[in-house]
């Protein structure tokens, strides 16, 4: 299986949104349809749990519920569960996504405001070694995360496959793939970014858009697999006015965006949960214009 996870992690990535119904509550029904539209579409590995699907907004109950519908609505995709908060929580979420038929697990970022080389390794490990059967990705969101951190923790722990390293520095981002080449690189900046990770190392990336529209984004990664750049860079010009509205107001637009474009096409609701808000009518305006734009409308 762990074959399978590497193989994945160098592929469109998605990250869907957690869809909420009229109560507040996570929307059964319209979370299966998401990432049953994705998978539809060619997606083959789904990561629910990540920060598009609001992590941090839902209780333990919620996560490992989202967990369990997004296995069963996705087919034979790999299913790359998120976890994480402290030590102790993030390896007992490691070890129910793994009894909900996970096949890897993507560790967030350590939230704590001191930390040490030491203790990312430790962080890590103890998440690991809760399910050795399951693929383990590391969330690099800190460039004070190193190549020795990283390779100390896979030498430890082997189930460790791959790093979702989303800090805005290729040159960084080569250095590290180069020092620890059995690893599995991937962008963790999403379509934005991938076109310029892509020559130092990182075979896949992982894409909120790929949630409303999954046929762009494989397209972009089919393009950088077959090295057509050219044509990769106008595919990424065409998606850069949704980025850049998603990365607005310091990233705080990301998910509203998404959920924004999914209701413009009658997939789910556009409710978000604090710290997040929707989007006023101006910025939903401009989500219709980018839908029109890329020739998305509702089904």
């Amino acid at each position: 299986m762990l074959d399978e996870v590497r193989q994945a992690l160098a592929s469109v990535v998605s990250v869907p949104v957690t869809p909420f119904d009229e109560t507040g509550r996570v929307d059964e029904p319209a979370c299966a349809a998401v990432v049953a539209r994705m998978v539809a579409a060619g997606i083959g590995a789904v990561t629910p749990n990540g920060n598009t699907g609001e992590f941090y907004s839902l209780s333990d109950t919620e996560l490992n519920r989202v967990v369990a519908l997004t296995r069963e609505a996705a087919g034979g995709a790999v299913i790359i569960a998120g976890v994480g908060h402290d030590t102790a929580r993030a390896a007992e979420l490691a070890r129910e996504a793994a009894r909900l038929g996970a096949h890897a697990v993507m560790v967030h970022q350590p939230v704590h405001p001191y930390q040490s080389e030491d203790g990312w390794v430790d962080h890590h490990r103890a998440v690991a070694d809760a399910v050795p059967g399951l693929g383990v990705v590391c969330y690099v969101r800190s460039p004070l995360v190193t190549a020795r951190a990283v390779g100390r923790l896979a030498a430890a722990s082997r189930n460790v496959v791959g790093v979702k390293y989303a800090v805005p520095d290729p040159p960084r981002l080569a250095e590290m793939a180069d020092a620890l080449p059995e690893l599995v690189w991937v962008c963790g900046l999403a379509e934005g970014w991938a076109p310029f990770f892509w020559p130092g190392g990182a075979r896949g990336f992982t894409s909120g858009l790929a949630v409303v529209a999954p046929a762009l984004s494989l397209a972009l990664h089919a393009r950088l697999r077959d090295g057509e750049m050219k044509g990769a860079m106008e595919l990424w010009r065409q998606l850069k006015p949704i980025e850049d509205l998603r990365a607005r107001h310091a990233g705080g637009n990301n998910v509203s965006v998404l959920k924004e474009a999914l209701a413009q096409l009658g997939v789910c609701g556009r409710d978000v949960r604090p710290p997040i808000s929707t989007l006023p009518g101006p910025e939903r305006a401009e989500v219709a214009a980018v839908l029109s734009g890329l020739r998305l409308g509702a089904a």
